[in-house]
């Protein structure tokens, strides 16, 4: 078992949801060694998953009372996400939220504020910048290996899951405006969004456009209407260009191209060559996710996706979804 520890203590986590994506928590908590307790509305369901990992199974009333419990994970719909997560704060509860943290400003910086006054982690799941490709063409970008950004591209589209809460753009593109953010280290001085309603009064599909400060710009296209899976971000820098496609397998997943594009004595050329694929360690980024989450609550430690990159990624969205710009 992979128990993460500080003083000889392993965090305790309650997992709140059971679902889609919950129950890929529950289990990587456990493998973890750190799950404490699981909880669902359908109490038929918490208690499967309470006799499967040999864990309470409560109410989250009961969640929220229980002395064992120092965090809880929030897989539940995010029209809850800020509700709950400040009734647990308030339980004194260290606190991870599934992206994205709320639904507008003014109730995510309410979840600020008490993590902050309680002194208590407050974490949101923004899954892939604790991927190991993700994080190692973040660690490509910012050593300058392919030059000054000139722009990213982000595709992350399916045949459904199709959701009646949120739209594909609140869905799917919190990811790559996570990426993205990171990638440029600035806040976009203007956004764009686009998306086609087909099925019901929500986005099917999106297209989100962003310009920077330093000139650099992105693109993120989100859909659940797509014929195939297609989970690709490009990166192109002024003397290289990284694609991460995580439809790959991992000695694939990343791939530097050394391509040049320049203007000489007034003509435009291209000098192309060979694809470097690049050497990544494996891991799976929900448990490494789950892992960063245990480990600041046992050691105190400000997590990499905070609220001020939850503020940050829910600005972008809101932004993109008013079309005002």
């Amino acid at each position: 078992m992979d128990n993460s520890r500080h003083n000889g203590m392993t965090a305790s986590v309650a997992v709140v949801g059971c679902g889609h994506w919950g129950k890929n928590i529950v289990r990587n908590v456990a493998e973890l060694g750190a799950l404490a307790a699981v909880s669902d509305t359908n109490g038929i369901l918490a208690e499967k998953f309470g006799a499967e990992y040999a864990v309470k199974a409560l109410s989250w009333p009961e969640v929220l009372a229980e002395p064992s419990v120092k965090g809880v994970m929030l897989a539940s719909p995010a029209h809850l996400h800020a509700a709950m997560a400040l009734e647990a704060l308030a339980a004194g509860k260290h606190v991870y939220v599934e992206k994205p943290l709320a639904l507008n400003l003014s109730d995510a910086q309410a979840v600020i504020d008490a993590a902050n006054n309680a002194g208590l982690v407050l974490m949101v799941g923004h899954l892939l910048q604790y991927h190991p490709a993700f994080q190692k063409v973040k660690a490509i970008v910012r050593g300058g290996e392919i030059g000054k950004l000139r722009y990213i591209t982000s595709h992350r589209m399916s045949l459904g899951k199709l959701r009646t809460e949120e739209d594909v753009l609140w869905s799917f593109s919190p990811h790559d405006i996570s990426m993205i953010l990171a990638l440029a280290g600035e806040m976009p001085d203007r956004v764009k969004g686009r998306g086609g309603a087909f099925l019901q009064p929500l986005w099917d599909f999106s297209d989100l456009y962003l310009s920077f400060p330093s000139g650099a710009i992105a693109r993120a296209t989100a859909s659940w209407l797509h014929p195939f899976k297609e989970h690709k971000l490009v990166v192109v820098g002024e003397t290289g260009m990284l694609v991460f496609d995580d439809t790959k397998d991992w000695e694939a997943k990343v791939t530097l191209y050394r391509h040049q594009a320049r203007i000489e004595d007034g003509i435009p050329h291209v000098h192309k060559a060979d694809a470097e694929p690049i050497e990544l360690k494996e891991g799976e980024p929900l448990k490494e996710e789950c892992r960063h989450f245990i480990d600041c609550i046992a050691d105190g430690s400000r997590p990499l996706t905070d609220g001020r990159e939850a503020i940050a990624v829910l600005e972008v969205l809101m932004r993109g979804s008013n079309n005002n710009e």
